[in-house]
């Protein structure tokens, strides 16, 4: 029984992958990682399914990680912290391999994570109002995981103007950094997400999948190497002094030392 997501499919052969966490703006848990590889791989083996729509119930997209997750983070030994970062990194690989077309149906907040979320999908189309950050590095943290598939979709010049600055960025600069594909009034999202389900659904299911695997292949390199990089990255951060001095000063809501 899935708690985090959920998935809704239709008789064309198309899948809305939703983020059910709206009470905590969909922020990434350990329990929603796992729920959401669970779901790729199902997705992945469904013959039936043609498409995906990666959505969002309640305010936001994805707050980015869940802070909760990240103090079990802090407390755990080296060795449960690489298999938490490995478990998120191979939950984005896998959507980022799914062998479907993969759409993103933005709105609201998709900060840190939420962004490594989009970045995986095919396509993204976003309301004007949506706002974005990789905001890891004001909590003295880095966006490691994430960052093979961030700097892939925006390209490094594009990608080093907000990689590190933690600063908020609207949908008009999400557009020109190449995260987001479109954008669409939040009563016409649905429809401008259905535009670019239905040319799939004219196309043989298996050479989609073959084009995606050559897209990806002939694409910037993102193998083992790079996934082992990104999650040695974040362990080593973790391990820091800056990374429990940000998560402490959140929580106590007050401003982390680096802060003037």
């Amino acid at each position: 029984m899935m708690e985090t997501i959920r998935i809704e499919r239709d008789d064309r052969g198309v899948a809305h992958l939703w983020l059910a966490r709206a009470d905590k703006h969909n922020a990434l848990s350990a329990r929603m990682i796992r729920e959401l590889a669970q779901a790729a791989r199902q997705l992945a083996d469904d013959s039936a399914i043609r498409v995906v729509v990666l959505a969002a119930e309640g305010r936001s997209f994805c707050a980015g990680g869940d802070l909760g997750w990240m103090q079990d983070q802090m407390r755990a030994d080296r060795q449960t912290r690489r298999a938490g970062a490995r478990e998120l990194a191979q939950m984005l690989n896998l959507l980022n391999l799914l062998p479907k077309p993969l759409i993103a149906r933005v709105h609201g907040n998709a900060f840190g994570g939420g962004i490594g979320m989009i970045s995986v999908c095919d396509v993204a189309i976003c309301t004007p109002g949506a706002r974005f950050g990789l905001t890891e590095t004001r909590l003295g943290l880095i966006p490691a995981t994430i960052g093979p598939y961030v700097l892939a979709r925006m390209g490094e010049d594009r990608a080093r103007r907000v990689f590190m600055s933690g600063r908020l960025f609207d949908a008009e600069e999400a557009l020109r950094l190449n995260l987001i594909a479109a954008m669409a009034a939040p009563e016409a999202l649905d429809a401008a997400v259905e535009a670019e389900i239905l040319p799939y659904l004219d196309c043989a299911p298996g050479a989609v999948a073959a084009a995606k695997r050559l897209a990806r292949r002939l694409g910037p390199a993102i193998g083992e190497a790079e996934i082992e990089a990104s999650i040695e990255a974040l362990v080593e951060v973790w391990e820091g002094d800056e990374a429990p001095e940000g998560i402490a000063a959140f929580f106590d809501r007050r401003k982390p030392r680096w802060q003037a």
